[in-house]
C-alpha cells in the first residue's frame, strides 16, 4: 500500500498555535500513522499548492476553516473552480472547533467532502482517511 500524501492546513487561533508547535505535533502524529504530510500557512497558499500539483499528488486535503488571508470555505471553493477537473475533485475534509450540525452543513455547502473536529481526533481522521484515500 502506498503512503498517502495529503495536506494538513493549519489555523493559528485554535488547535494550531501561533508558534506552530501544535501544528508540528499534529503533523508528527499523523506522520506516525504513515501519512506524508505537507502544510500551508493559509488558505491562499493551500489553493496555490493544489493548483500547482499534478492530479493524484494529494490524496486528501485536511482544511482548517479558520485561517488567515483566506478561510477554508473560500479556499475550498477556489480549489473546486480549478480548470483541471482532477485537481478540483481532490477530497477536502473540513477541520474546525465548531462541530455543530449547521457547521457540517456549511462545510458541505462550500464543497467539502467530510468533517472532523478539533482538537485532532484520530478516530475521526482515520474514518475520513478510510473513506477518501485510494489503496
Amino acid at each position: 500500500m502506498k503512503k498517502a500524501r495529503w495536506r494538513c492546513i493549519p489555523s493559528p487561533p485554535c488547535f494550531f498555535s501561533l508558534t506552530g508547535i501544535n501544528r508540528e505535533i499534529a503533523c508528527e502524529i499523523l506522520g506516525d500513522y504513515g501519512l506524508l504530510v505537507e502544510t500551508a500557512e493559509n488558505g491562499a497558499e493551500a489553493v496555490e499548492m493544489v493548483a500547482k500539483s499534478q492530479p493524484g499528488y494529494y490524496d486528501m486535503v485536511l482544511m482548517d476553516i479558520q485561517m488567515p488571508v483566506m478561510n477554508g470555505h473560500d479556499a475550498t471553493e477556489r480549489i473546486r473552480q480549478l480548470p483541471d477537473k482532477a485537481l478540483a475533485a481532490v477530497p477536502i475534509v473540513a477541520m474546525t472547533a465548531n462541530a455543530f450540525d449547521e457547521d457540517r452543513k456549511d462545510a458541505e455547502k462550500h464543497g467539502m467532502n467530510g468533517f472532523v473536529s478539533k482538537s485532532i481526533n484520530m478516530k475521526e481522521v482515520a474514518e475520513a482517511l478510510t473513506k477518501f484515500l485510494r489503496a
